[in-house]
């Protein structure tokens, strides 16, 4: 364990948990990651390793056969598979937002089917809400969600699906107006149905296409899809909670905790570049000694080092007050906001550092490099995390009077 990013007050089983899943980074993820990156190849391998770990069930209580273990416990294992490959942690990013509905807004029959096949990882979990036209505009969804009988029939197109075509369990947003007076609020007229499916692409059940992945500039490896409903019927006891309207908050509660996550793997791409950029400072040579003697580099190892341990320290503070059952919004935004604009200058300070070979592939900084990017974006812009940081400092520090 290295000095940087270290987490005070863990409990032994927690620290039992980060050894195991580091040992596994080291040993299973790191030596192939830019391999099958660069192949764009889904890790299979990998993925079973996980499910043996139990990470597909890490947070799912262990009535249902999971770990039960914390939102903190969770974030930690992230920053360490994102160190390894961040794809990797796409992969189990969305199955734990769904489980995490499920567990917090599920009828107990939805809980008592899915939970326990998700922690062993034989459902895989994914949930969709961005459309082709919107982006992080969700309350102008158009996909729609209509009753008929006792099923409820969906059609539209949604976009930006992680694990899209491996997933057999994707909640999907829709608008469904039924029981909604005209005029009611868009987020108040949204729900969440849980659509099961087949894995793979094309037609995966009646209704249900998913075309096939999207390329990428990074963030290869998991699949990245569209998903077609037309015409796609779904049982009404497939409503996430058993009632309508309430599908926005359900999604922004999931939402919450992903921003958690991605600033988990914005810590750990970070530890990883900053790991490589003060290895290869050492190894280098110009002018007759290593770079590292050059002041000049020093002083980007002591911004980089500042920034990995900064955004750690937000990105706990924002998991622990969620476990503490206290509103986190503001926390998880600022988390996010910091972890992804520091991953992104820690990472092209590595990559400068590297000089010329950091435009080569033969090194693990190039990989790094077109990771980065994804974060900026990943679960609500920099922007959007601005907004509401703002909204909510405006609320704690309205004037009286």
């Amino acid at each position: 364990m290295t000095r940087l990013a270290r987490t005070a007050g863990l409990t032994d089983v927690q620290e039992e948990i980060l050894s195991t899943v580091r040992d596994f980074v080291d040993k299973e993820i790191l030596p192939v990651a830019t391999a099958l990156e660069h192949r764009d190849e889904y890790p299979a391998q990998i993925v079973e390793g996980l499910k043996e770990l139990g990470l597909f069930g890490l947070m799912i209580p262990e009535e249902y056969g999971g770990l039960g273990e914390s939102l903190l416990t969770y974030a930690l294992c992230v920053e360490e598979i994102a160190r390894g490959w961040m794809s990797v942690s796409g992969i189990i990013n969305t199955h734990f937002i769904v489980a995490y509905m499920l567990k917090q807004h599920g009828t107990q029959e939805q809980k008592d089917t899915f939970l326990p096949r998700m922690a062993l990882g034989e459902v895989r979990g994914a949930f969709s809400m961005s459309e082709p036209g919107l982006g992080s505009d969700v309350s102008a969804i158009t996909s729609k969600g209509v009753k008929d009988g006792e099923e409820y029939v969906l059609d539209g197109q949604k976009m930006w699906l992680t694990n899209g075509g491996t997933s057999t369990l994707v909640a999907v947003l829709c608008r469904s107006d039924e029981g909604h007076p005209e005029g009611t609020p868009p987020h108040k007229s949204m729900t969440t149905f849980l659509v099961e499916k087949e894995a793979g692409f094309g037609e995966v059940r009646p209704g249900l296409t998913i075309p096939g992945k999207i390329d990428k500039m990074g963030y290869k490896g998991v699949d990245t899809t569209e998903l077609i409903m037309d015409g796609l019927r779904i049982p009404a006891n497939r409503v996430l909670g058993g009632t309508t309207g309430r599908g926005f908050y359900q999604m922004m509660d999931g939402v919450e905790v992903g921003r958690v996550n991605v600033a988990a793997r914005g810590c750990g791409v970070a530890q990883r570049a900053f790991e490589l950029g003060v290895s290869y400072a050492q190894q280098r040579q110009t002018f007759g000694k290593p770079i590292a003697q050059h002041q000049a580099i020093q002083f980007k190892l002591a911004e980089m080092a500042t920034k990995v341990e900064a955004a750690h320290a937000m990105m706990v503070n924002a998991a622990r007050k969620k476990d503490s059952g206290e509103r986190n919004d503001l926390e998880a935004g600022m988390a996010k906001y910091l972890a992804s604009e520091y991953c992104k200058e820690v990472v092209e300070d590595a990559f400068r550092i590297h000089g010329g070979y950091g435009f080569s592939k033969e090194y693990e900084i190039e990989r790094l490099y077109r990771e980065a990017p994804m974060l900026l974006i990943g679960e609500g812009t920099a922007e959007i995390q601005k907004m509401i940081i703002g909204r909510r400092l405006l609320e704690e520090y309205r004037l009286q009077g």
